[in-house]
């Protein structure tokens, strides 16, 4: 088990880098290589700046830290951040732009502030209203443009494991807040769809997405880092709902939960982490998703949803995510931004690099060991 000394050790080395990590440049997009684009490298998703799910997963473990904390010392970074984004104006609205009202709703309830709840009952409503949707009513993973932050990918007919952190989790809470019981009856019927698409019953994975118009799971890779969306996603989900859920729905998802935790448990590396292809050994061992996986587990005992032997796994995961905090803060072996990929070598072909996600999920690992 590491040692508390340590684990604060390296959070205040990880926040200190996430703060630090500059902007984005939209322009060199427009001049890199679709295939470098494959990779991971799209400099929209560098840095902390940009109004976009990177950075607002980055957001979400300063949060995650102040609720340890029991203070505000993040705030001022935080009004910062949303004020500098606002005089700028917002990029487009889509799924992943949705990611940073997740620490909004939190800041808009501490400060009061009329001009941050707005905007996020806005984007609410937008979710609910003109979001578009596939068959059977499925979020659309509609994303940002590469190079063109006002701009829109459809991904038509698509739905994406991703979405569960990035909208789903804000409309959730967003229902709970106002007490808006269409807002939440749709948070769940998006995470139940979500189940039934990507979810493989055979061995309690998740794969990337799901395409109505090809009606296939393309390449059927279970990744890493999507299926953490849904370790740490869920946990949160439930969390926000308190003891208002059905009971039904509640001992659905909680199944759900128990075997998947299971099905990382047979995978967890040596190391303490888990393989970019979850199931292909060959991968590299990638950080980000272990850390969400990590954190979820952890949580999910913590809420008595696991047994406590969960934990030794989630310890081994985070005394490898210490490992791989370097001297300066950086959380190392992070995959950038994926997209589907049709195979293994899609996935084994992406850039590894500084990202705020990979701070930030790093980050809510570490705090919720020290719970």
């Amino acid at each position: 088990m590491v040692k508390k000394e340590l684990i604060l050790e390296k959070i205040n080395l990880v926040v200190d880098k996430l703060m630090n990590l500059g902007g984005a440049d939209y322009d060199s997009d427009k001049n890199t290589s679709k295939e470098a684009h494959k990779t991971g490298l799209i400099a929209r998703d560098f840095g902390i700046e940009e109004f976009d799910w990177p950075q607002g997963v980055g957001l979400y473990g300063l949060e995650k830290l102040q609720i340890y904390y029991q203070d505000t010392r993040y705030d001022d970074f935080l009004t910062k951040w949303y004020r500098n984004n606002i005089d700028k104006g917002l990029p487009s609205k889509n799924i992943n732009t949705t990611a940073p009202y997740l620490t909004l709703i939190s800041l808009s309830e501490r400060t009061k502030n009329k001009e941050y709840e707005k905007m996020c009952f806005e984007r609410a409503a937008w979710l609910m209203e003109e979001l578009p949707r596939t068959k059977e009513g499925g979020f659309q993973h509609v994303t940002s443009a590469i190079g063109d932050r006002n701009g829109i990918a459809l991904n038509d007919s698509e739905m994406w494991i991703d979405t569960i952190f990035m909208a789903v989790l804000f409309l959730n809470r967003m229902g709970y807040q106002c007490q808006n019981p269409v807002w939440i009856s749709e948070a769940e019927k998006q995470m139940l769809m979500h189940i039934k698409y990507m979810y493989e019953k055979k061995n309690g994975l998740f794969y990337h997405g799901w395409s109505f118009n090809r009606n296939d799971n393309y390449g059927g890779i279970f990744w890493c880092r999507g299926n953490s969306w849904f370790t740490l996603g869920m946990i949160d989900f439930l969390e926000s709902c308190g003891e208002q859920i059905d009971k039904g729905l509640y001992e659905y998802f909680t199944d759900t939960y128990k075997a998947h935790a299971d099905a990382l448990k047979k995978l967890q590396a040596p190391s303490g982490l888990w393989h970019t292809v979850l199931d292909d050994e060959e991968s590299y061992e990638e950080v980000s998703g272990s850390s969400a996986m990590a954190a979820g587990i952890q949580k999910a005992v913590r809420l008595g949803i696991l047994e406590k032997e969960y934990l030794s796994v989630a310890e081994k995961a985070v005394e490898a995510i210490c490992e791989n905090i370097d001297a300066d803060g950086t959380v190392l072996n992070v995959s950038a931004g994926t997209g589907i990929g049709e195979n293994a070598e899609h996935y084994k072909n992406i850039m590894k690099a500084p990202m705020a996600y990979g701070q930030s999920l790093a980050l809510i690992a570490l705090c919720e060991a020290l719970f």
